[in-house]
């Protein structure tokens, strides 16, 4: 495995925590939204990822903020 992949998969990895910490997305879903983007640009402007991973990323970054928004949305129909 050469220096790139291995660099690329630790990279990925690493913003995959981002995104599956479930405690700070459902506290403030914009700002972690909001650092799961710019993480995904920053590696994709340092030609860490591609243009696909970063499709992916930004796809399922979007995903996440859905999912947090429907969950507090809930969340308030459950408390009333």
């Amino acid at each position: 495995m050469d220096m790139h992949t291995i660099e690329r998969t630790a990279a990925i990895a690493t913003w995959k925590v981002l995104l599956y910490d479930s405690t700070a997305l459902l506290q403030n879903p914009g700002a972690q939204h909001r650092t799961l983007l710019r993480t995904a640009q920053s590696l994709h402007r340092s030609q860490v990822i591609d243009r696909d991973d970063l499709s992916d990323m930004l796809e399922l970054a979007d995903g996440a903020l859905a999912y947090a928004v429907e969950a507090q949305l809930y969340f308030v129909d459950e408390e009333q």
